[in-house]
Parts: structure tokens; C-alpha cells; sequence
């Protein structure tokens, strides 16, 4: 048995970890990009001329996050929620998701990973017969179907269209992706992703609400990349994230970093991270003889490396809702 299971199995005594996790009254209102703003005008403008919206989000944070800004244009037209990442997210709560998700009203629901075009195939059907069902007003004359593909930043909007595309139309990328927030600036024009049914998508830049509501929201929100690390502190994140893999009694990251056991702080976690990872850096120390060069752990960079980690699944499959 792997070290990691061993310790779930074992489980951990009553206090061991910490129970709440303080965030020191953190204000989440700077963490709203002001162009955000203009983008969601520009997606409001796009609604009219869409037959079905396909609303993109990380499978990570499933019930989190989800812009309300964008939740309102959902009751107008067809919609369909595509969770993306799958692969990074715990399977076994799937089941758990959807019977929350169809409370919520939400009963089209397709996991994916676009990387790998897993289940991605499964969306055109979809969508077609969504739009089929459902009344087009003034565009029941047309054969095309004109999507809008939305969600909070960086969940995979451009990639599941390029992935639409490899499958259907056997052609390459359309959109760029990246690992950072904020790569699609602009609601681009229509993008060909099927020839029958004949099937343009829109991609648009990522929105997040004007008003997360709390900051644990906003922190998975971060970890999952869908807010820069600095507007929140990849100290905090790299704090948050470890206090959730112990309370999911995911604990991958004790032999990942060498560590003998799990840990409730911070610190000594970065220390092992920096040291597996070769993260120091050459600091300059004036003493009584002259400047000394000396090599110290760089902490920053352990974070950030724990937080890559968690974010390419090296951590194991965490579902943080």
C-alpha cells in the first residue's frame, strides 16, 4: 500500500489539524480585474444573436464561483455546464455533484478534459438537441447554431473548443490557452467547431462576479487559477491548500516532499519543498568583515511550487468544494 493511502486509511487523531482556517480578514473586492467589466457588456451584447449558452468551469470547484453575472442570462437561453479538468478532480464525488448541480436546476452536465478530449464528444449532441427542443425566435430560419461559451477565467474555454475542433472538423487550434487567467481578451468572432450540425462557438474572455461573497470562494477561485496569485498571496493560498488536503485527508504531499508525516503548518511543509525541490536563493549578508554570499531556502518559489503541484494533480485528485 502506497504511504499516502496508508495514512488515510489510518487516519489522524481529533485535533490533529486545524478545523477553521483563518483569513485574517482578507478584502476579496481587489481581486476583480476593472476590465472585467467591459467583457461582461461585450458577452451581454453576444447573448442576442446566441442559440444555447455552454457555460466552462473547473471540475475542481464545481458548486464555487459560478459568475451570478452570468447565471442571469441562463434562464434566456438553452445551457449547458461542461466541468472541465476532470483529471485533476476526485471521480468519486461526481455522483455527489450532479444531484447537487440538478437541485440547483442545472441538469445538463457533461465532465471533460479537453487535453485529452475525454467526454468531449458528447457535447455537440447536446447542445443540438437542446436548441432543437427549444424556441430560436428570430433565428428559426437559420441552419447554423451560434454557442456562446462563458465562465470565470481560466477553466478551458479555448481549449474545449479547439478540442471540439480536432474531433469533429480534424483541424488545430483556433484559440491560444494558457495556464495563466486572462489569455482571451476579447469576444472573438464565430468559431466553425462542426460541420453537421452545422456549429460556430464564441469564445470570451473569462468574467468573475464583481462580488465573490466570501473569501474561502475566492481562494478556491485562486488555487484553481482562475485569479492571479499575487492580487491574493501565494503564502495564504499555499496555507489554505495544505489545511484543505489534510482536512480531505489527502495526503500525497508527505512523500512528495520527504516528510515523515503530515503537517498542520505552513512552514516546515515550504522548508521540505525547498529543499526537494532545490528552491534557494544567493543572498547577500553584511558582516563585520565584509559582504558574505550565502544560500537561503527560498520560500516564495516553495510555494509557488507546492501550488504547480496541487494544479497539475502531482498532489493527487482533490474536488475543493
Amino acid at each position: 500500500m502506497r504511504v499516502w493511502a496508508a495514512l488515510r486509511a489510518a487516519g489522524t487523531a481529533p485535533g490533529a489539524f486545524r478545523e477553521h482556517f483563518e483569513f485574517g480578514g482578507r478584502d476579496v473586492a481587489s481581486w476583480f480585474p476593472r476590465h472585467m467589466a467591459k467583457g461582461l457588456r461585450q458577452m451581454r451584447l453576444a447573448l442576442r444573436r446566441a442559440d444555447c449558452l455552454v457555460e466552462v468551469h473547473d471540475a475542481r470547484i464545481p458548486l464555487s464561483g459560478r459568475n451570478p453575472a452570468l447565471q442571469e442570462a441562463l434562464g434566456i437561453r438553452p445551457h449547458v455546464l461542461v466541468l472541465n479538468k476532470m483529471d485533476l478532480a476526485d471521480p468519486q464525488r461526481q455522483p455527489e455533484v450532479l444531484e447537487q448541480l440538478r437541485q440547483q436546476g442545472c441538469s445538463h452536465v457533461v465532465f471533460t478534459d479537453c487535453q485529452r478530449d475525454v467526454n468531449v464528444k458528447k457535447v455537440v449532441p447536446m447542445v443540438a438537441k437542446l436548441v432543437a427542443d427549444g424556441p430560436r425566435y428570430h433565428r428559426a430560419e437559420s441552419s447554423e447554431h451560434n454557442i456562446l461559451v462563458i465562465g470565470v477565467p481560466n477553466v478551458g474555454k479555448s481549449s474545449l473548443i479547439n478540442s471540439l475542433r480536432r474531433l469533429h472538423l480534424k483541424k488545430g487550434k483556433a484559440t491560444a490557452v494558457g495556464g495563466e487567467p486572462g489569455i482571451t481578451k476579447a469576444v472573438l468572432s464565430r468559431i466553425q467547431v462542426c460541420e453537421k450540425p452545422l456549429m460556430y462557438l464564441v469564445d470570451t474572455p473569462g468574467v468573475l462576479p464583481p462580488r465573490l461573497g466570501d473569501v474561502e470562494t475566492g481562494m478556491k477561485l485562486a488555487l484553481c487559477g482562475a485569479i492571479r496569485d499575487h492580487l491574493v498571496g501565494e503564502d495564504v493560498m499555499a496555507d489554505y491548500l495544505l489545511y484543505t488536503l489534510n482536512k480531505q485527508q489527502q495526503f500525497r504531499y508527505v512523500q512528495r516532499y520527504g516528510l515523515g508525516q503530515p503537517c498542520d503548518h505552513i512552514e516546515p511543509l515550504l522548508k521540505h519543498v525547498a529543499l526537494s525541490q532545490g528552491r534557494t536563493q544567493k543572498v547577500k549578508v553584511l558582516t563585520g568583515t565584509g559582504n558574505v554570499n550565502m544560500m537561503m531556502l527560498n520560500y516564495p518559489a516553495a510555494a509557488y511550487e507546492f501550488l504547480r503541484d496541487f494544479r497539475a494533480g502531482r498532489l493527487g485528485r482533490v474536488t475543493l468544494d
